[in-house]
């Protein structure tokens, strides 16, 4: 039974196994790569998109899952606090390596529609599970206060 969901924007009909991962439906049948594999657990984050609005991690959902509802991906990513989240990364030079850079710009854009002006705690659960192995943690937070418009000490 085929699968039809919102893909940034977009209607997408998948047809193959409901239990495939949203991430291997993503990268390998339509191309999109701005979501990384990392763990497969869904405990690094680099796999993160939004289901309906809200966080997910892509390598643990099966695309069965999402039937009827909206994914959006990195390359869909887009609206006020997605530009400012985006303007935010270049404008501090986050990404060292990039690899977790989508997981992690996905997550803040989640966190800032959640919450608009978050504390550090806030950004710290929210963050919590996106890992960066080099360790850009704290020009992710100051990225995030930047976009957020939120004064304080600058990182």
């Amino acid at each position: 039974m085929a699968t039809t969901f919102q893909l940034n924007g977009k209607s997408q009909v998948f047809d193959g196994d409901p239990e495939t991962p949203l991430l291997w439906v993503l990268r390998d049948h339509l191309g999109l790569t701005g979501t990384k594999y990392g763990c497969g657990v869904a405990q690094c984050g680099a796999c993160t998109v939004h289901l309906d609005g809200k966080n997910r991690r892509s390598c643990v959902t099966p695309v069965g899952m999402v039937a009827g509802k909206s994914v959006t991906t990195i390359e869909g990513a887009s609206g006020k606090v997605a530009d400012a989240v985006k303007a935010a990364w270049v404008q501090i030079d986050v990404p060292q390596c990039g690899f977790c850079q989508s997981g992690q710009v996905m997550s803040a854009i989640g966190l800032l529609t959640a919450k608009p002006k978050p504390t550090d705690k806030d950004i710290d659960a929210a963050m919590a599970g996106n890992l960066c192995r080099c360790a850009t943690y704290v020009r992710i937070r100051q990225a995030i206060k930047d976009a957020a418009g939120v004064k304080g000490e600058r990182a």
